[in-house]
């Protein structure tokens, strides 16, 4: 007996169905349903929501989000070897349960989905941080989740709150913040899972904001903040001189010094600067 639900513990699901984590799929198992349950406690209240899982595996966390009293959990798998073990969660949670079989890239869950939609997920570390990046540029805002609670690579999760002045700042975090507050809420050690990754984990909350922090054109603030950090040793009037001969006054009229550089500007002043750059 599990300490959540009637269904077996992970470790005996994992054995009964042969599911051996395969490093091609980023996999790493989280076995302490305890933990599991944490985690989806972190995205909130799910009684009224719809939650959308990527990459459940065993279905750990998916148990945990549904012993929380999630509304429905929407579960995309890669790997069909997981399938069975998911069914048996369905028929212990009948109704509430929805599994595709295919890849989270590849798929588009609205349409079986009902607002309001939260995110929960042990990402995969081989896609983690695309799929992010997908889900903070719709092109509509706000978008269709109200939060994401995500588990990443440790480094990854504090490039998402990163600071400027710090080495981990940069597209990733101006990106984050811009359109929602993230924070880390959960941190794990190598050990947690199975097998052990060569690396700690986080887990990050993203509460989507109803509008972007600060004013800006997504497109012009996304190629600005991509050539500052592209080359982010050089000074601001040099790494963004490609993209307007007049650089040095468009960064002067942002009140950002020219001779700054990217990890130096704060997310108001990228945005400031997007603006500038849309201006004739």
């Amino acid at each position: 007996m599990s300490a959540i639900d009637h269904l077996p513990p992970l470790r005996e699901v994992i054995e009964t169905h042969e599911l051996a984590a395969r490093r091609s799929l980023g996999q790493n198992f989280l076995l302490d349903l305890n933990l599991t349950t944490k985690i989806a406690r972190q995205a909130g209240s799910l009684t009224e929501c719809d939650v959308l899982e990527i990459g459940p595996g065993p279905g750990g966390l998916t148990r945990g989000l549904l012993s929380e009293g999630a509304r429905k959990v929407l579960a995309i798998e890669k790997d069909g070897r997981c399938i069975p073990a998911l069914a048996e969660i369905s028929d212990a949670y009948p109704g509430r349960l929805e599994v595709i079989e295919g890849d989270a890239l590849e798929i588009n869950p609205l349409s079986h989905l009902t607002p309001p939609i939260r995110v929960a997920a042990n990402l995969p570390y081989n896609v983690g941080t695309e799929l992010l990046v997908r889900w903070l540029t719709p092109k509509t805002w706000p978008p269709f989740w109200e939060s994401l609670t995500l588990m990443f690579q440790k480094e990854v999760a504090e490039r998402i709150i990163a600071q400027p002045g710090s080495k981990a700042y940069g597209r990733l975090a101006i990106l984050s913040q811009w359109r929602a507050d993230p924070k880390i809420v959960i941190q794990l050690p190598p050990e947690a899972f199975s097998p052990p990754p060569k690396v700690s984990s986080a887990v990050v909350h993203l509460n989507a904001l109803a509008k972007p922090r600060y004013d800006a054109n997504a497109d012009t603030l996304s190629r600005v903040v991509a050539a500052a950090f592209n080359q982010r040793r050089k000074m601001l009037r040099s790494a963004l001189k490609s993209l307007a001969p007049d650089i040095e006054d468009r960064l002067l009229a942002a009140g950002i010094k020219p001779t700054e550089r990217a990890e130096q500007v704060h997310l108001e002043g990228f945005c400031a600067l997007a603006r500038e750059m849309d201006k004739t």
